[in-house]
């Protein structure tokens, strides 16, 4: 098992980030992952530490599909790839309704069979072995719909990529995104993982790897991990608390929300529910309480170093191959890279 490091909404701290990020790759930390939704994004980012790092993966983590075309996403990969030096795994997501209609102003759609579409459409763009087409429910390329020109024409990257294939890891949270996942992904990117209660997860991965003919190999798992560090258990498990109570409460609407249904399967749906109707009904300090202790100390590294190491057991028994830590303390990091 590796260590990444989330660095999130970052791109307006980065005075703040880099000098942990220089840390890592000096430590041998495996990846650095940075985030978007509707501020900072991902790339400016990475491509921004590419040039102030030497060996550390820049992971995006994750691009948000919606965003971007598919063609768009496969040049920017190319690029940070090649800035990089080949250090780039492609984490892609699509994200929610409310950001993707509220903020980038399109459908939200079909997301299983969109995502399908985008990977393969970005894979051949890379692949570079002949003029970009693709003609599904979603894309079509060239494009001939409503209010084409007729002149569009199938086009080869005029840029040789440094890899003809750049892993693409896919954000999943729901049944049917987990599946696809172990169908098409080279890597899945969970969040609140418990290693207690993999199975609730890994099963829909195992489905989806069982339905292409790949096995468990195929498909890397890096989970991303919130880190509270101190001598006081309870005080550090407050300080996460107003982030489990946003994701259970304000990532989505009652009915249709991923974490929340996420928190129900592992065996918390009363406190997942006290938790969202808290959130949505403005009661947000309320939403915080009432998330479970024993989901943050599943899901997350809270207490003193020593207890993180030790938790850290549960993890290495575990599917997952990278923790992706959220912390923004050098000598946490350092201690858990050690305990490796």
């Amino acid at each position: 098992m590796r260590l990444g490091l989330n660095i999130g909404y970052s791109g307006s701290a980065m005075g703040d980030i880099v000098p942990i990020v220089e840390h890592a790759d000096r430590i041998g930390v495996d990846s650095v992952w940075a985030a978007e939704a509707y501020g900072s994004d991902a790339v400016t980012v990475l491509a921004y530490l590419a040039a102030r790092t030497s060996r550390i993966t820049l992971a995006t983590g994750v691009l948000q599909m919606p965003a971007r075309t598919p063609a768009n996403t496969a040049m920017t990969a190319m690029t940070l790839d090649a800035l990089s030096n080949g250090r780039l795994v492609l984490g892609l997501g699509m994200s929610g309704p409310q950001v993707v209609e509220g903020w980038h102003g399109v459908a939200y759609g079909k997301p299983l069979g969109r995502s399908r579409e985008y990977v393969e459409i970005v894979r051949k763009a890379i692949a570079r072995e002949a003029p970009l087409t693709h003609d599904g429910e979603h894309y079509q390329i060239p494009f001939t719909g409503d209010g084409a020109t007729g002149l569009g024409k199938p086009l080869k990257s005029i840029l040789r990529p440094l890899r003809s294939s750049i892993p693409i890891y896919l954000a999943a949270i729901g049944p049917k995104n987990i599946a696809l996942a172990g169908q098409i992904a080279d890597g899945w990117l969970p969040l609140f993982y418990s290693p207690e209660r993999e199975s609730v997860v890994t099963d829909d991965l195992d489905a989806g790897l069982a339905a292409s003919g790949r096995g468990v190999d195929d498909v890397r798992v890096a989970a991303s991990v919130m880190v509270a560090a101190g001598d006081d258990v309870s005080e550090c498990r407050d300080r996460l608390r107003p982030y489990y109570a946003l994701y259970l409460g304000g990532m989505g609407a009652r009915g249709r929300n991923f974490y929340t249904d996420l928190a129900a399967r592992y065996g918390y749906e009363e406190a997942a529910v006290a938790v969202q109707d808290h959130y949505l009904d403005g009661r947000r300090d309320e939403a915080a309480a009432a998330v479970p202790d024993a989901l943050i100390d599943e899901t997350a590294l809270v207490g003193p170093v020593d207890r993180m190491r030790d938790r850290l057991a549960a993890w290495k028994a575990s599917r997952v191959d990278t923790v992706v830590l959220g912390t923004d303390r050098p000598e946490v990091l350092t201690a858990l890279q050690e305990a490796l």
